[in-house]
């Protein structure tokens, strides 16, 4: 008998489907996750500040941790620390808007090296980064939930040790699907 069903050789892209009903699945595994305290919105119809998580699907650019609260992570996906000068622009009407930046600095953005503890693993999505539309949603991460798994601003976020685990399975050809 004769399958229809394709296995993947290890160098093709990896996908990751994140669910509204809060789970991210990742080959053959699930983990819980939180995503946007709105729920999800499609891409074109995100704007800043709404609370909701881009639909879409979205490669894995890099990952960010504070090295003073954690180890290196493994994956194959670029890793760079957190310091205390790191933010992320999330003003439209800026230049740097959706962009990493150094702190200080003089218009609205994020501070990334944050007391709560959520962003002490970050993985920095492909939304809205190729070019960057002003207004179409910033700082859009994988990143440590809360305990309770509260809705986010418009991130998905995951126990720390799942997204540790998440990281191990990584290649640089992974990316995540956000559905509606």
């Amino acid at each position: 008998m004769q399958s229809n069903l394709q296995t993947s050789a290890p160098s093709d892209p990896v996908e990751m489907i994140v669910s509204t009903d809060g789970l991210l699945r990742f080959e053959d595994r699930e983990f819980r996750c939180a995503i946007g305290k709105n729920g999800v919105v499609s891409a074109d119809a995100k704007t800043e500040g709404d609370g909701k998580t881009p639909a879409g699907t979205w490669r894995l650019r890099y990952v960010m941790y504070r090295s003073d609260r954690r180890a290196s992570p493994h994956t194959d996906l670029p890793v760079t620390t957190i310091s205390f000068s790191d933010g992320w622009c999330d003003d439209p009407t800026h230049p740097d808007y959706n962009r990493p930046v150094r702190l200080p600095f003089d218009a609205s953005h994020e501070k990334l090296f944050r007391d709560d503890g959520l962003y002490n693993l970050i993985v920095v999505l492909g939304h809205n980064d190729d070019p960057t539309v002003p207004g179409k949603g910033s700082a859009i991460f994988m990143h440590i939930a809360r305990p309770d798994y509260t809705g986010t601003e418009g991130c998905v976020a995951l126990g720390e040790k799942d997204l540790e685990t998440v990281l191990s399975m990584c290649t640089t050809e992974s990316y995540i699907r956000i559905d509606m």
